[in-house]
Parts: C-alpha cells; sequence; structure tokens
C-alpha cells in the first residue's frame, strides 16, 4: 500500500508541537511513493529538532527559577533605626556580675526597608575591649529579633582570660554590614546610645575570718565619730543659747534699774 516511508515517517523534520515543521513532516500525509498513505514526513515529525523541547517550545533552554526582589527605595526614605525599650534610657543601669543574673535588652525598629539578615550585639568597654552579648560567640542573632538576653556571669566564667571589666560599657547593635557602616535609606544605622555599667560583688568575709570595718577600727579618730559630733555641736548650742539669755535678762534689769 504504501512506498517510501509507509506509515510511520517519524524523522521528519518537522519540531514536534511547535517549531519549525509544525505537525508533519516535509511531506505531509502523502507521501513520494504511488498513493501511499504517508510519504517521508509521516504523520507526526515526533523525532524531529528537538522534538516537544524544540527551540521555541515548552521546555526551552530558559528555566522558571525565581529571581531575587530588591526593595524600591525612595529617595526621601530616611535611615532605618533602633530605638532602645529596655533598659530605660533617662539613668545609667547597673548590673551585678553574677549566677543566675541574667540581662536583657529590647528596642523597637523603625524606617527598615531593607530588612537585614542578621544583627550583631557587642558591649564595647571602657577598658578598650569589647565583648560578644548574647549566647552566640559572636554575638549573633536573627535579623529580626527586637530582644537579646545575656548571660554575663557565664560568659566570664567561660572566657577567664578577658574577665568583664567593673566598668561603663556601651551596647552596639549593628547589621551584617558592621558598626562602620555609614548611614543609608532604608538600611538600618548602628545603634550604639545605651551606656550600662557592670560591677562583681565582694564575697562574704565572716569576722571570724579576720574582717574588719574600715571605718571603724583604731586608726580612725573618736572625733570623726558622727555620735561625739552630734553631741558637741548639741553642748555648743546649748551653751550659747544660755549665755544669750542670761544677757537679755541683765539688759532688762538695767533698764529697770
Amino acid at each position: 500500500m504504501a512506498d517510501n516511508g509507509g506509515n510511520t515517517g517519524n524523522t521528519g523534520n518537522g519540531n514536534g508541537g511547535v517549531g519549525n515543521g509544525g505537525n508533519a513532516g516535509n511531506g505531509g500525509n502523502a507521501g513520494n511513493g504511488n498513493g501511499g498513505n504517508a510519504g517521508n514526513g509521516g504523520n507526526t515529525g515526533n523525532n524531529g529538532n528537538g522534538g516537544n523541547a524544540g527551540n521555541g517550545a515548552n521546555g526551552s533552554s530558559g528555566t522558571n527559577a525565581g529571581t531575587t526582589t530588591i526593595p524600591i527605595i525612595p529617595s526621601t526614605a530616611p535611615a532605618g533605626m533602633l530605638m532602645i525599650t529596655q533598659p530605660p534610657q533617662s539613668a545609667t543601669s547597673y548590673y551585678k556580675i553574677a549566677p543566675g543574673n541574667l540581662i536583657t535588652f529590647g528596642w523597637n525598629a523603625s524606617y527598615i526597608i531593607v530588612h537585614p539578615t542578621s544583627l550583631t550585639v557587642s558591649a564595647f568597654c571602657n577598658n578598650g575591649n569589647h565583648y560578644p552579648v548574647g549566647s552566640d560567640p559572636s554575638g549573633r542573632i536573627p535579623g529580626d529579633a527586637t530582644e537579646v538576653v545575656w548571660d554575663p556571669y557565664a560568659y566570664q566564667t567561660a572566657h577567664p582570660q578577658l574577665p568583664l571589666p567593673q566598668d561603663v560599657c556601651t551596647l552596639a547593635i549593628c547589621d551584617e554590614r558592621d558598626y562602620t557602616a555609614s548611614r543609608r535609606a532604608g538600611y538600618l544605622s548602628p545603634n550604639t546610645q545605651l551606656q550600662f555599667a557592670m560591677y562583681t560583688p565582694q564575697p562574704y568575709t565572716p569576722l571570724a575570718s579576720g574582717w574588719t570595718c574600715a571605718i571603724c577600727n583604731s586608726g580612725v579618730s573618736t572625733a570623726a565619730h558622727p555620735v561625739f559630733v552630734s553631741l558637741v555641736v548639741t553642748l555648743f548650742i546649748c551653751f550659747f543659747s544660755g549665755l544669750n539669755l542670761i544677757r537679755r535678762g541683765n539688759v532688762v534689769r538695767v533698764h529697770q534699774d
């Protein structure tokens, strides 16, 4: 019934469903034979150049992978900032370095358009050293965090070679661009507004172990004792008050005479 190719001209130059050949090969439905049902192209060019994934067809060389969206920052946008909410900044807070004495620092963020991937929290102290704040050895916390809890006693125990100072420190918070990052619209600016102090309590020393009072030992003069000073002042007031009364009485008596 069919000459060259018969019913299956499966290797035509058609690109399958979409491409340079449409749905059929070079010969369409009629082949080169004497009335054969199919020519060299057959009914489908399934094995043509690329099949269903030929140039310009489904499954082309492009991919559907997502791309990173860059936020649009208005030209009038202010720089992002943090406002410390804990502890209050009305006065310097003093924290005791002792077991179980945790410190919580909290804040609110404003005007941040490009959200940071992480934050770094450190304590810069007057002794010239800086210390990571929080449980992470580098002081890093998630970028959307609004507080950090610090155990200074645990840190000091784990780092005896770098003890925490009994001094005033500055809390510093920055994003992944570091503390030296310049102010930029929509980005978090480093915050160094909070100052706090730490101290180590003195251990208890019983009297039996040799504890002595620094202000009440024999080396301090009795005249400096508050009770003695009060007694002397009282005696002087009584003396001068009585003397004044005697003088007034004498003056009245003279006038009467």
